[in-house]
Order: structure tokens, then sequence, then C-alpha cells
């Protein structure tokens, strides 16, 4: 079976509301993401970084849980684990405080094997920030040359501050080695003020030729590629914007695995197609959405399960 390997952050997340903690989880798309797709059975690896503290123990312990591989998680000795600390506020947005210490030297990580037609998912902070950037930018153009799928999901955790200008070729360069382009509401008004899906495809995405995935929350699904856009509308309202993410992202990897869509396929896809898969992904974004910790029900994965090929 295809590989799929993912790179991001690891970061424990704490909720408080009413100032008491409320839970914790380990969150980020990727990382539920990744989650998510290895408790369906899929064989997935996560890229990352976390201290060999007790809040790293913990976030490695989440991903072997849901059968992730951490053999790419670099455990560093000079630091601390990052933690989020999430403020819930009666009708007001969350307030995001982060924490944790990095060392000098980071992100020693062991690459995983990459095939024509794996699966690369990547995105937020790693993607942009130095030093991660250099080196995630080294793996993320081998991946293409190999003809893996790579999937960007732009845009970083709020509560992380960046000069978007600064970035904004880092932006680009993801933009250019990417096979699909995954983004909501948030992310373009963070990094494209005052502008639609519609200005950000045509303006910053099409020249470089992914197909773009655009979801406006509690709406529809956009699927641009070329001249050709879809709508595929969706009914289901949450509150848990990360885990409808995080489900939604799973659901695509899924439904390419499951259908055997490849990197040459992803050319010459109908537009039909993609809104059966968008469709489909749906149901695993529900799914998540309705979990605390942003991960899939047991029956949700027993009746999507794929078996080992």
């Amino acid at each position: 079976m295809r590989k799929i390997i993912t790179i991001g952050e690891s970061i424990l997340d704490t909720i408080y509301q009413n100032h008491q903690p409320v839970c914790s989880f380990v969150g980020g798309r990727v990382s539920n993401a990744a989650a998510a797709l290895g408790d369906l059975g899929l064989p997935v690896s996560m890229v990352s970084e976390c201290c060999t503290d007790k809040v790293g123990d913990w976030v490695v312990d989440f991903f072997e849980k849901h059968h992730v591989d951490t053999k790419s998680i670099d455990r560093y000795t000079d630091g601390s684990t990052p933690l989020a600390a999430i403020f819930k506020g009666d009708g007001e947005q969350d307030q995001i405080v982060n924490y944790g210490t990095y060392p000098a030297n980071r992100f020693n990580v062991i690459w995983p094997r990459i095939d024509e037609d794996d699966i690369l998912l990547f995105g937020s902070y790693y993607a942009i920030d130095e030093p991660q950037r250099e080196r995630l930018y080294d793996l993320l153009s081998y991946a293409a040359e190999r003809k893996a799928i790579v999937i960007y999901l732009p845009g970083f955790q709020h509560g992380t501050q960046f000069n978007i200008t600064k970035v904004m070729p880092s932006i680009l360069e993801n933009f250019e080695v990417s096979s699909i382009v995954i983004d909501h509401d948030n992310d373009i008004n963070t990094m494209f003020p005052n502008q639609d899906s519609d200005k950000v495809y045509n303006n910053h995405i099409k020249f470089y030729g992914p197909t773009y995935i655009h979801i406006t929350p509690g709406t529809c699904a956009t699927i641009y590629k070329g001249i050709d856009k879809a709508n595929v509308p969706f009914s289901c309202q949450s509150n848990n914007h990360l885990g409808w993410q995080a489900g939604f992202i799973a659901g695509v990897i899924h439904q390419l695995i499951e259908h055997d869509i490849k990197h040459g396929d992803l050319e010459v896809m109908e537009p039909s197609k993609w809104q059966q898969l968008i469709t489909s992904a749906f149901d695993f974004a529900a799914c998540a959405a309705a979990s605390q910790a942003n991960t899939l029900s047991a029956e949700f994965v027993k009746s999507h399960a794929l078996k080992q090929q």
C-alpha cells in the first residue's frame, strides 16, 4: 500500500473555560489527520520534533496509540515540548497563547522513504519558519521529483505571529511543489487579506498548477483546477473547526487511496470525481468534529478501514 508521510508540529493543546482547564489533547490539523489515518489502518508516519520531557512522552504515546510510525520524530533534550493554551470566551474568538522552548540545533529528523504516488502532507509553522523550512523544502522538492502527491495546508496556528511579507516567498514556493492545496477562510484572511478564494486562486495559486480546495466553514468546499470550478455544499455545522478540518483532510487522503488515485491522475480528474471525493470526506470531518480529541469513532473506523494491499 502507498505510504503517507505527515509533517507538522507536535503540540499539546489545553482548553480553558471560566478560568479552569477543561481538557488537553495533541492538537494541530496535521497531527490529528495523521492519527485518523493511522486508525484507519493506513501506513502513516509522523515527521516532527518534541522534547524528551513528560509532555513529549504524552505526544509520542498519542501517535503510537493511533498506529502512527514515530521513528521520524526528533526527541531533543535541551528545551521543552510546545504547549498551546486555548482560552474559550462566550461569543468571542478563542485566545491562544503558545509556550515552549526549542534548542538552537533542532529538527534533526530521519526522513522516511518516499516513492512514486506516496502522499506527503505538510503545512502550518513548519512550512514557513527556519530552520525547519530549509530542511523541509529539500524533502518537498525531492517528493515532487519522485511524483508523490504533495498536499499543502497553508496558514498557521492562531497565536503564532509572523511577518507575512517575509514568509510569502516560502508560501509561494510551497504552492509550486504541491499537487493539492487545502485551506479555509481563516488561512486566506491571514495570508491574503481582503481576497476571496477566487482571487487567491487566480492571483497566487493557478500559475503553479495544483488542485485548490477551499473550505468556507458551514457552507461548502470549492474545488479549483485550471479553468474549472465546482462547489460542494455541506450542511454539518460544528464549532470544533480543528476537528472538522483534520477529519476532512484525512478523508481526502483516504479517498485518494481507496479509489487508487495516483499522481498522474490528478491532472485529468473530472470535477465530478472531485465532488464525489469531497462529499465522502465530509463524513470524516463530521465524525472527527464530534470528538473532543478530534479523532474518529471506533464504529466509523471499522466501517471505513482499508485492507492492506
